[in-house]
């Protein structure tokens, strides 16, 4: 069986005359009946019934259609892995974003652009993202962010211009253990939090940074490390804790965290990359 044979086969079952068949592909409706008879002279079987009003697949016709989609489109497959240049995408990635976001920031990618070739570079330093960025070891990066400008949420940027695309929104959550004495509280202001305590991981963390522009001074704080750390703190009772709702989710739902009645605004999660960098130009 040839390649060519099969399209002429697939397109007579579709158009059900040869000449039908061979107006769709182009060809002469005589070359069109020879390709299906060489078919089925190499099969050994008669894959049409011929009629007036038409030509109708042969039981053997039918069994074959279905292996006839699937090598075409293999063919198709291995034509597009052999033709298709990829274009190289190593993408720094948060490690506190990396599990809960990363596959369907993926997913969203490679469907819009195909030929990109992704390879995965966690870091837990928002920093040493933004300098592999604007020294070219990583053509792009995923952080978190404050809505506005690059670095609104309150990070150096390097010299380099960068441009950028809000991917989705990362809800945050003010939680604390239920014996907490502000667990049954059924509103909350940043003044009525004075005098207690926040857990918080070191002064560049994005929830650290978060915390800084939602509550102020209002709150002593207590480094704790990173999220597992300090979200077991909170569940100890040790204070309470800024967190992306993702990673408290089963905690408030097994009970062993409760939320506080303070919405914080949102992250953005933002996939950044140097101004007019051609891989990443224009995105999804």
């Amino acid at each position: 069986m040839e390649l060519r044979q099969l399209r002429v086969f697939e397109a007579v079952a579709a158009h059900r005359t040869v000449a039908g068949a061979a107006v769709a592909l182009g060809l002469a409706p005589a070359s069109v009946s020879e390709q299906v008879s060489t078919l089925e002279r190499s099969l050994g079987t008669e894959l049409f019934d011929r009629a007036p009003r038409g030509m109708t697949l042969t039981p053997a016709g039918e069994r074959l259609l279905p292996w006839s989609h699937r090598l075409l489109d293999q063919a198709e497959q291995a034509r597009r892995e052999v033709v298709v240049t990829r274009t190289r995408l190593r993408l720094g990635v948060l490690e506190t974003v990396a599990a809960g976001h990363v596959p369907a920031v993926l997913d969203r990618l490679t469907a819009h652009r195909p030929d990109l070739d992704p390879s995965l570079h966690t870091s837990p330093s928002r920093d040493a993202l933004l300098d592999g960025v604007a020294a070219g070891a990583l053509e792009a990066a995923l952080v978190l962010d404050s809505p506005g400008p690059l670095g609104s949420l309150g990070f150096p940027l390097p010299p380099a211009p960068l441009d950028h695309l809000d991917l989705q929104d990362v809800p945050l959550a003010l939680v604390a253990s239920p014996a907490h004495p502000l667990a049954r509280a059924t509103a909350l202001t940043p003044d009525r939090l004075r005098g207690h305590r926040l857990l918080v991981d070191s002064p560049t963390c994005c929830y650290h940074l978060a915390g800084e522009r939602l509550l102020g001074r209002h709150v002593r704080r207590l480094h704790t490390g990173g999220v597992p750390t300090t979200r077991a703190c909170a569940e100890q009772g040790l204070g309470l804790a800024l967190l992306p709702a993702h990673a408290v989710h089963d905690h408030l739902t097994a009970g062993t965290l409760t939320r506080l009645p303070l919405d914080p605004p949102p992250l953005h999660l933002r996939l950044l990359w140097p101004t007019g960098h051609a891989p990443l130009t224009p995105l999804p």
